[in-house]
């Protein structure tokens, strides 16, 4: 028997939003199954990684707030383009408020995550189809908890009418660590690299790399990134542990950098992959001046950049990144008949080596120097940020190539040189820092950088950003270092709420179990 009801997905609502306000439409209608019998485990499995990559795939809702709120990537106002309400200003500048919609639609992302996932727990799943859930919920709990601080939990089979409880950090925490116990892991499959339909999936390798990444951030998850806890030793020995145990999977770091990201499935570092209808477009299109339409059909949508400082954290001239200036191999380059990759500096051509301009007429070249204030901005300032190549068109006849339609169908949302980064951190949070030193300089050889003769915590963070960018961590990264509310570019020192976002108003209104962070 099915009972429908108005009801809320951890006090969910849906709403509809204009770039400056927020209505409240009404309650989403949801259908609960009362005989959890009758669920269909492997459709709800697969909704659920279809879900989770339908929230992190564009460049708003949760991935703006794991990247944009960081100092790598911002998205300014060019004239009338990227205003959009002022939501990406607030994002780069710290000045979100409780009626967020990108919050709010986050919020709904994951927490509708473990619902599902409760629900499938409920209904007889088998061992295997069990531990993928738990792995799903887990990852979904892991986020919210580092988003939010408290983490929603709605039992299926309780009356509808009942309001989700509030996990404190604690619960949250012991939830995390059943869900990605050994026992579970072992159900498991062992799918190793350059495996497209097992990456997208729950596997032995992307359980250890949650894990890791887990107990890396425990002792923040557990106690607020302003306690100043510090992390245990038996954590930092999981994480080795874990990362230890995604090697013996079969998984190594790539010495073709880009490489790894135009066959995003085809590689010995993707550990687990995202992918829908639009794949990587939104990773292309968001960054490529609209004048770029000779290798994305339509052009580009001309807003997301990064800013000088980030852009000096790589080796090499400051004038020029054109190929064999010397710079190391993750910062990129711009040939002078293609588009480049990494960070896209100076003059952009096109296939034919004919110079680009702007709408305007003038060349189009990327500049590192901003204006004074984020809204001042002209269709070339910023280094842009690209990873993900588009994919022309190649003419069968002439082998011309022409505009394509997007990048790559997957992204990759974790990675095996993210592992290797996370034991090197691990090792010298234990006070291993010869052994640590060794690991970041193997992998700085294979960046072609030149190797490191100490190490600090400012290393650690740099070589991550220097090496992740753009991939999803890293505002968590700046908050486990202690960076996040310092001032950059267009954001003085932040307050210390905002370590974590704003319970949405329709969640805190509509659930008396939920108390809004403070702050807000």
């Amino acid at each position: 028997m099915r009972s429908f009801k108005n009801i809320l997905l951890a006090t969910l609502a849906v709403t509809v939003f204009s770039c400056t306000d927020l209505e409240v439409e009404e309650i989403d209608s949801e259908v609960i199954d009362e005989d959890l019998s009758s669920v269909n485990v492997s459709e709800n499995l697969t909704d659920l990684y279809n879900s989770f990559g339908a929230a992190l795939l564009n460049q708003e809702n949760t991935y703006g707030l794991m990247e944009i709120t960081g100092d790598a990537q911002l998205v300014p106002t060019r004239g009338t383009d990227w205003g959009d309400g002022g939501r990406w200003r607030q994002f780069h500048q710290h000045t979100w408020t409780s009626s967020n919609p990108d919050v709010l639609r986050s919020w709904n992302d994951l927490n509708r995550l473990t619902f599902v996932a409760n629900q499938i727990l409920l209904s007889n799943p088998d061992p295997q189809e069990e531990a993928e859930t738990r792995y799903m919920r887990a990852l979904a709990t892991f986020l919210i908890l580092d988003l939010w601080g408290k983490v929603p939990d709605r039992d299926p089979s309780a009356p509808v009418i009942e309001d989700p409880i509030i996990l404190s950090r604690e619960d949250a925490v012991a939830r995390i660590i059943e869900d990605l116990s050994d026992a579970q892991i072992s159900n498991l499959p062992s799918t190793g690299p350059a495996n497209p339909d097992g990456l997208r999936v729950a596997s032995k390798a992307s359980a250890y790399f949650l894990r890791a990444k887990f107990y890396l951030n425990k002792h923040i998850l557990l106690n607020g990134a302003s306690s100043g806890a510090a992390a245990e030793s038996a954590d930092m020995q999981q994480v080795i542990a874990d990362v230890d145990a995604i090697t013996a999977e079969g998984f190594s770091i790539q010495d073709d950098y880009f490489d790894i990201f135009e066959n995003p499935a085809d590689n010995s570092e993707a550990v687990y992959l995202i992918t829908g209808d639009n794949g990587s477009t939104f990773r292309i299109a968001n960054t490529l001046h609209y004048n770029h339409s000779f290798i994305l059909n339509g052009g580009g949508w001309n807003g997301f950049a990064t800013t000088a400082e980030f852009y000096s954290l790589f080796e090499g001239p400051e004038d020029t990144n054109a190929p064999g200036s010397g710079q190391e191999e993750r910062r990129g380059f711009v040939p002078d008949d293609n588009l480049g990759r990494g960070m896209l500096f100076g003059q952009q051509y096109n296939f034919d080596g004919e110079a680009l301009q702007t709408r305007g007429g003038a060349p189009l070249f990327f500049t590192k120097e901003m204006p004074e204030e984020i809204t001042g901005h002209g269709e070339a300032t910023g280094v842009r940020l690209i990873k993900y190549p588009p994919i022309p068109t190649v003419n069968e006849e002439t082998g011309e190539l022409g505009p394509g339609p997007g990048g790559p169908p997957f992204q990759i949302f974790m990675r095996y040189a993210d592992a290797w980064l996370m034991k090197a951190e691990a090792l010298h949070r234990s006070g291993n820092n010869s052994e640590a030193l060794v690991m970041i300089n193997q992998l700085r050889e294979l960046r072609e950088a030149t190797p490191l003769s100490t190490l600090s915590d400012d290393d650690i963070i740099d070589e991550r950003g220097r090496e992740l960018y753009i991939e999803f961590w890293r505002r968590q990264d700046l908050i486990r270092f202690g960076k996040f509310l310092e001032p950059w570019l267009y954001k003085p020192q932040s307050e210390e709420f905002r370590l974590l976002f704003p319970v949405p108003l329709t969640a805190v209104s509509t659930n008396p179990n939920l108390e809004q962070n403070p702050g807000y």
